[in-house]
Order: C-alpha cells, then sequence, then structure tokens
C-alpha cells in the first residue's frame, strides 16, 4: 500500500506571517481544496472543552477553516456531541453555553455551533457497519445528515485511550450519548438509587419495558429485558443512570475506531491535528494540567490514521518536561519508553492504529511532508 501523506508546519511565526496563516497553507497544501464543498453541509467536528480547561483548541483555528470552507462554497457548521459524564456538556444548552463561553460564537467563528445529538444526547441516526465490535453506530444526526465532515483536534493524552487525536475526535466525539456508551461499556446502564428523584422519565423512553419502580420507588434496570441502547441515560436529568464504564482499553479504542469508520463511510474527510498544549488528560477535564512536551506543531492530511500515527511518533520523539504529569511518572515507569504508556499505564494507543488499518479506515505507513 502506498504511504499516506501527513503535512506539517512548525509553530515558529516570522513578523508579518502569522500562525492562522500558516494553518491556511498547510491545509491547502495538504489538498483540502480537492474535495467538492459547492452547496454541501460540512460538519466541522471540534471540542470546544469544558469549563475550568484552558487546553482546548482556541476558535481562532477553526475560522481559518470555516471561512475556507465558505470561500470554496460549503455551508460549514461547528459541532460536538452530547458527553456520557457529568460535565458543562452533558446536555445541549449547557454545551453552547460553554462553547460560547470559550469563544465559539458564530461571531468570532464564522459559523453556527451545533450539537449534533440534540438537546439530550438522543437524537441520532444509525449507520450499519457490521463490523467485529459494532454492527450499528449510533452517530449524532446533524453530523450523520452533513455532506462532508472534517475534524480539527487537540492532540493529547488520554486516561482511557492513551491520546487524543482524529480518531478519537471523530470516533468518540460524533457518537450519541448512547452510542458513547456502547463503547465504553460491555454491558448496560445502571440505576445510581441516592440520585434517582422518582420523575419517571426513564419508564417513558424505554421502548423494551426494562424499566420499573421498587417500593420506594426508585428506578431499576431488568438487563434480562434491556437492550443497552442508553436514551435512558440522555433523558434522566439527575445524572442517576449510568454507564457501567467496564469495556477494556483495547475494546475501548477498536469500538471507537469503528465509530470512526461509520462516521466516514461513504463522504468525504479532511483531518486537522494540532500538537500544542499537549495535557496529559482530555480536554473533558474541568483543568487542565501543565503540558507533558513542548508544542510541535500542525498536521493535516486526508487519512486520520496516518495523521493519528504522525502526531504519536512526533510526541514521542520529544524531551518530556519535568515539572509535568508524565515528568514525574517517568520516574516510577522508567522501564516504559513509549511515553504515552507511561503517562497512563493501562492504555494502549496502538491498538486505534492497528484497528484502523485492519477496517480499512487508514493506513499506518505514511510519508511526513515538511512545510
Amino acid at each position: 500500500m502506498e504511504k499516506s501523506k501527513v503535512y506539517f508546519t512548525d509553530f515558529r511565526a516570522k513578523p508579518g506571517y502569522n500562525l492562522l496563516q500558516k494553518l491556511n497553507k498547510l491545509i491547502k497544501r495538504a489538498g483540502i481544496e480537492n474535495i467538492d464543498f459547492n452547496g454541501k453541509y460540512v460538519a466541522i467536528k471540534i471540542h470546544f472543552g469544558e469549563p475550568g480547561n484552558l487546553a482546548y483548541l482556541r476558535p481562532n483555528y477553526s475560522k481559518v477553516v470555516v471561512d475556507l470552507v465558505r470561500e470554496l462554497g460549503g455551508k460549514p457548521f461547528l459541532t460536538d456531541c452530547n458527553t456520557l459524564y457529568v460535565g458543562g456538556r452533558k446536555n445541549a444548552l449547557d454545551h453552547l453555553d460553554t462553547a460560547y463561553q470559550n469563544g465559539y460564537s458564530p461571531f468570532s467563528t464564522g459559523c453556527h455551533v451545533i450539537i449534533a445529538d440534540g438537546l439530550k444526547g438522543t437524537d441520532e441516526a444509525y449507520i450499519d457497519i457490521n463490523q467485529e465490535y459494532v454492527k450499528t453506530a449510533k452517530i449524532g444526526r446533524a453530523i450523520a445528515d452533513a455532506d462532508i465532515v472534517i475534524s480539527l483536534n487537540h492532540f493529547k493524552g488520554h486516561e482511557g485511550t492513551g491520546f487524543g487525536g482524529a480518531i478519537k475526535n471523530m470516533g468518540m466525539g460524533c457518537g450519541s450519548r448512547a452510542g458513547k456508551m456502547e463503547m465504553h461499556s460491555s454491558g448496560k446502564p445502571l440505576v445510581l438509587s441516592n440520585k434517582c428523584r422518582k420523575c419517571k422519565q426513564c419508564i417513558k423512553i424505554c421502548a423494551h419495558g426494562a424499566i420499573s419502580y421498587n417500593e420506594d420507588e426508585i428506578a431499576t434496570i431488568d438487563h434480562t429485558k434491556c437492550v443497552g441502547c442508553g436514551r435512558c441515560i440522555g433523558i434522566c436529568n439527575f445524572d442517576a443512570i449510568k454507564s457501567p464504564n467496564d469495556e477494556s482499553a483495547d475494546i475501548l479504542n477498536k469500538k471507537m475506531t469503528e465509530y470512526a469508520y461509520a462516521v466516514v463511510k461513504d463522504k468525504p474527510q479532511f483531518h486537522i491535528s494540532l500538537i500544542c498544549d499537549v495535557s496529559p488528560n482530555c480536554d473533558c477535564h474541568a483543568e487542565n494540567d501543565a503540558p507533558i512536551v513542548p508544542n510541535i506543531g500542525m498536521l493535516a492530511s486526508f487519512d486520520m490514521v496516518a495523521l493519528d500515527k504522525a502526531c504519536a511518533d512526533l510526541v514521542n520523539a520529544q524531551k518530556p518536561f519535568e515539572n509535568s504529569y508524565l515528568g514525574e511518572q517517568i520516574k516510577h515507569n522508567s522501564e516504559l519508553k513509549d511515553l504515552f504508556h507511561i503517562n497512563h499505564p493501562d492504555t494502549n494507543w496502538e491498538s486505534q492504529i492497528e484497528h484502523g488499518v485492519e477496517i480499512g479506515l487508514g493506513n499506518s505507513e505514511y510519508e511526513l511532508i515538511k512545510m
């Protein structure tokens, strides 16, 4: 198989030529203009950051992509799906508040923000992919309805998947709340009895008669009837229903990769990664620890697998900051060589790449073209 092309530029900027101009030049050189955008709806998948976290990408970068898509005749919108966990993005209203608070408004980015899986994370499209772990993916409807998908992601460490890159941005990020539960869990949702408020909204949305109430009117889920759709998680306003989060790191990565496959299935795609402010954990945290390695650069490719592999290789070639979480971890895991394994020893980022190659999502062999 021919090597995939991954384009790279560093974060150096001289007077008269800034980073936004460099990003514009990078994505043009990588071939984004070869996509037919004319009259097409373009989902630009991004992470808007969590309140309190400052490592997320500045909205200025997204405006570069938005402006170019508009120039090429497309109809862009910035998008993400609601989260499975409790936080500032678990429903569309809180999610929009967070996006605006972090600078992602139509006025600053030049386009609208759409939360792809709707108000409570239950507006989803079912995409048949018949892969090893996922047969039918549950994707946020606005993303599924888009004609073209572009990922713009902040490359960083991750406590469950090893790192968060293009595959995670597309796979985990585009799954509805039920889709996220499917990726995280081999089981079915549970009720936290101390949080149940007896509102009985969950029984109304369950199509399989799996929910009932005990003598104290606390909800219970019959796992012999439950199919694991996760819609009860989305409907509960009190976070009383949760995923067991019991899937192994490897299977989580493989399911996430299969979801990424579902998102881009039969659609033009393009991917951009920025390796800056590389935090040890996901931007879903309400805080960000100090960067673990120096800022490296911006990368773009049509191949998200090759892009993630290139980003991982570039990070692994760096000398970690001693006064960071990674620097502390190295003292306890000196036998490990891979920085992501040292950062989170229970993770295995390679399974994303390997599975992506296996299912035809992309190529792990790449040519890094420096600009």
